[in-house]
This record gives structure tokens, C-alpha cells and sequence, in this order.
């Protein structure tokens, strides 16, 4: 099945209801954005000369263009490959020519940032600009039939970084996304379609993802006319849009309970708020139910299984009498329901409840596997079980706690960093030795990125250089935020650096 097809559905049951907003206004009924994207799809197929399983990246901020590419890709038989606008250019260079992508939509903001990137990457053969003066004349002219496609066909390639500092390519079929789709409605929320989801967090992440759901029961697709996350504008946006979804990030939450803006919110149109991408600190949900109400459902997944291995439910958010209540707000609740989930030990062997261990999964929502990388593939996938390199534990009662990240990943403003890839950057460093990066408590981000640096013997290192050197080549998210300059680095016999030792370093700095 076609993942497009919730759209036709859509739009045969619904014609007339709004289907794309930018802040409140409507740009598109569900009719409108059915043929917008058929007429889109066959100028990719017969102007652009693309066929069905061809690759199309989409680096977009979030606009209601997005839907209508994305949309337009699976209409055409094609694979999207939506990338964080938020990426450096060299990050976008490598996504390009990994997928092999032969065409890219932008949007004004991202036109300047990869301009002339098509002489960079030679299968990529066409650059789109939503904000372009050809636009609209992509929107005109007859539409192009719905592409067969068949259930392991690629659909999504989402790019998440690993520890070796590439990033790998989970490669997400229709199956997949219908399977997460039909695993929405079991176990995270209802959908009408007087509904809406704002998308305040980036569409190439979560919120694309949980914007399928809506589609598929005509629910209306709203980008803020920031194109982010502003907790003023996002109340603004639910006093004006009732039955309002969003997927936030832990960090986007407690914004906007921070907020001044909070204390104007109509709380009976915001509907749901489904968070997950890090921890959330029990005291700060505890806030969150306080003054927002039934509003919450959690979610533990991972671009391999999108948005799908465990779920903590709106009920039992609000499940106070039961004696563990605040041990359970405190987990990543139970196991979805069309997805298998234990904690193995080192040889793969299940652990009883209490042991703690690498947490795997699967089911029909799991990937198919990394893009053109089988090594990483088998690791990933061994067994037939999406080793996810997270470790927890479940208790008696099938409720499972992370425990710890075994790959040391770093996760800010819900935004996954890994140290190694940063690491490798610091020691292009001519004067760098050693270095090696952590992540610290931050009281707004969940965590920021800070490095401890080894100079080479006779020379100096300063803070500026290697910040200059980070903005050359990597995402300014994933920038240290301090640097710790050291004679040597905390490391065990067998000469491994030992970051639990660093994170205590860093706990004993004044606050």
C-alpha cells in the first residue's frame, strides 16, 4: 500500500476541510492538496524525468510546501529523504550523495545555504525552490495517477548519526509507516477531522512522521508562520485551532511551562501533546499536569522503529493512586501494541525484569535497514531484533526504564548528538592531541555539549579557533558550548577514555 493513499482517502471523504494551514490561515482544502500534489508528482515523473524508486531530499523549514513534496514523492512512486534544515552543508553534502538523491526541494531560507550544491554531488540532477517564480507552475496541469508501490518499497530514508560521526540512512517502507500509523490510533491518541497538529518541531523529524496519522483521518497540517518552536506563538496558534496536536521535544515543554504566555492559553482546544526524543524530568511533568491537565502521552521509538517501541498512555499519566505512580511517569511506559520489545544481555539472551540490558525490538514497524550499508545493517538487525544500543530494564509489570545510552549520545533541544562526530572535527585541530566530548545537565536544552581538549606538546589551543573550526564542518547545534582544556584525559588500562570520569569532572564545576 502506497502511503499516499491516506491522502486520496482523505480527500474523497473530506473535500472541503482544511488540509494545510500556515499559522491560522488556510492554503489548501483537502481537495486542493490531493491535486496539488498528483499534478506535482507528474512533472517529477515526465518534466524531471524521475522513476519510481528514486531518491528526493526535501531541506526545508517547516511550510506547507513541505506536505505538498513529500506528498508529491510518494504520489510519483519515489523515496523522500527530508534532512534538518538545521545541518551544515558539508552534513547535507554527505545525505545527498549517500541516498542518492537526484533531486532536492528548498525553500527560500535554504536556497541560499545550498546554493550550487548540484556541481558538489553528481547524481543530484535538480533543485526545486517552493519559493521560486517556477513553483506554481509546478502545481499546474494534469494530474499523475497514484504510483503502485509495494510494502518493502523505500518510502522515507531518515538520516540519524551513528558512532563512527557518518550518518547512516534508516530506511523506512510503506509498510513501516502504515504499520506506525495504524499503531497511532491503537495506542496514542483518537484523530477527528476538526482536528489539527501543529507542526512546531521540524517536519523532517517526529512531527513529519506523526503527520502521516493526521492525513490519514483528514486532520489539518498547521506550520506556524515562524516555521519553529515559539511558546508565545504556539499559544496564540491553540487559542485559534481547536483539537490541537503537537509532538514536542522534553526542552519544548518546559519552555512552555516557563512561559508568560501560558497563563493566556485556551486550554480546552489544546487536545494532546505527545513528547518524546530525551528525558523528561519527573518534577517537570509533574508541572506539566498540574497546569496543563490530560494532556499528555509519551513515546519512546527511534528513526529505525519511527516513533515506535514504548508508550506511557494519557490514562496512565493520571493513574495517581497507584503506588508506584511517580516511578512509573518516570519510565518510558509499556510496549506498543504491534511491537515486541526485551532487554537482552550481552549475548543476546533475554533478561527477567530488574536486570538491566540493551533494549531491542521488533515488528512490521522496524526498518528495513541502513541505506547501502549492510555491515551496519546486520549489526543493527541481528536475530531479526533492532538492537537499539539503549539499555534499560522493565519492571514486573512490563514497564520499561532507560537506564542509560550505550553509545554515549548526547541529546539536546530533543536533537540527537553524538561525540564522536564532533570529536573527529576538534582533531582536524593542528594543535589538538586529544580530546574527547560529553554531554552536561542544562536546565533549558536537557543537555549541552562540552569538550575536554589535549594540546599537542608546544603549542595553544583557544576557544575560538576551535569554534570556528566546528562552524566549518558541522551543524552549529552541535557546537560545544564550553571547552575544558586538560594535560591529559581520564582513561583505563586498556587506554579507553573514560567519560563517566568526565562527567564527574564536570558535575564538581560551580553551577
Amino acid at each position: 500500500m502506497n502511503v499516499a493513499a491516506f491522502l486520496h482517502r482523505s480527500a474523497l471523504l473530506w473535500p472541503e476541510r482544511p488540509a494545510l494551514a500556515r499559522g491560522a490561515r488556510t492554503v489548501a482544502t483537502y481537495r486542493d492538496f490531493a491535486r496539488r500534489t498528483a499534478i506535482l508528482a507528474r512533472h517529477l515523473r515526465e518534466r524531471l524525468g524521475l522513476a519510481p524508486g528514486d531518491r528526493a531530499a526535501i531541506v526545508m523549514t517547516n511550510c506547507p510546501e513541505y506536505m505538498i513534496a513529500k506528498y508529491a514523492l510518494w504520489q510519483a512512486g519515489l523515496c523522500a529523504v527530508p534532512a534538518n534544515a538545521k545541518l551544515h552543508r558539508k552534513e547535507f553534502q554527505f545525505i545527498l550523495e549517500n541516498s542518492g538523491a537526484k533531486a532536492l526541494f528548498v525553500d527560500a531560507a535554504m536556497e541560499s545555504v545550498l546554493a550550487g550544491i548540484e556541481r558538489e554531488v553528481p547524481d543530484l540532477k535538480h533543485v526545486i525552490s517552493v519559493s521560486s517564480a517556477d513553483w506554481p507552475g509546478l502545481l499546474q496541469g494534469e494530474p499523475l495517477p497514484m504510483a503502485e508501490a509495494a510494502p518493502d518499497d523505500p518510502a522515507w530514508l531518515f538520516y540519524t548519526s551513528g558512532t563512527t560521526g557518518r550518518p547512516k540512512g534508516a530506511t523506512l517502507t510503506h509498510r513501516n509507516l502504515v504499520s506506525m500509523t495504524m499503531n497511532y490510533f491503537a495506542d496514542v491518541d483518537a484523530i477527528a477531522p476538526a482536528d489539527c497538529i501543529i507542526h512546531s518541531a521540524p517536519m523532517s523529524h517526529g512531527s513529519g512522521i506523526y503527520g502521516i496519522p493526521h492525513v490519514a483521518r483528514g486532520a489539518c497540517q498547521v506550520t506556524p508562520d515562524s516555521g519553529h518552536f515559539d511558546p508565545a506563538e504556539t499559544v496564540d496558534l491553540v487559542n485559534r485551532l481547536p483539537g490541537a496536536t503537537f509532538f514536542f521535544a522534553p526542552t519544548m515543554v518546559v519552555r512552555l511551562l516557563q512561559s508568560p504566555a501560558l497563563g493566556r492559553l485556551d486550554l480546552a482546544n489544546l487536545k494532546t501533546i505527545v513528547y518524546g526524543g530525551g528525558p523528561m524530568y519527573v518534577e517537570d511533568l509533574v508541572k506539566g499536569l498540574e497546569r496543563l491537565g490530560p494532556k499528555f502521552v509519551q513515546i519512546y521509538g527511534q528513526g529505525e522503529s519511527p516513533m515506535t517501541i514504548t508508550g506511557l498512555s494519557r490514562e496512565q499519566h493520571l493513574e495517581k493512586d497507584h503506588p508506584r505512580y511517580l516511578e512509573r511517569l518516570g519510565s518510558a511506559g509499556v510496549a506498543r501494541t504491534d511491537v515486541e520489545v526485551k532487554v537482552f544481555d550481552a549475548e543476546d539472551r533475554e533478561l527477567p525484569p530488574g536486570e538491566i540490558g540493551e533494549i531491542v525490538c521488533r515488528g512490521d514497524v522496524v526498518m528495513k535497514g541502513y541505506w547501502n550499508n549492510p555491515e551496519a545493517t546486520a549489526k543493527a538487525l541481528k536475530g531479526g531484533w533492532l538492537h537499539t544500543g539503549d539499555m534499560g530494564s522493565f519492571d514486573e509489570d512490563g514497564f520499561l526504564t532507560l537506564k542509560d545510552r550505550s553509545k554515549d549520545m548526547i541529546i539536546s533541544g530533543g536533537s540527537n548528538i553524538y561525540p564522536r562526530e564532533i570529536e573527529e572535527v576538534l582533531l582536524k585541530h593542528p594543535a589538538v592531541l586529544e580530546c574527547s566530548v560529553i554531554g552536561r545537565p542544562h536546565p533549558d536544552w536537557g543537555e549541552e555539549v562540552l569538550a575536554y581538549v589535549v594540546a599537542r606538546p608546544g603549542t595553544k589551543l583557544d576557544e575560538k579557533s576551535l569554534d570556528r573550526l566546528c562552524l566549518d564542518n558541522i551543524a552549529r547545534f552541535k557546537r560545544p558550548k564550553g571547552y575544558r582544556f586538560v594535560d591529559a584525559l581520564p582513561k583505563n588500562n586498556y587506554g579507553k577514555v573514560l567519560k563517566t570520569e568526565l562527567r564527574e569532572w564536570a558535575k564538581k564545576e560551580p553551577a
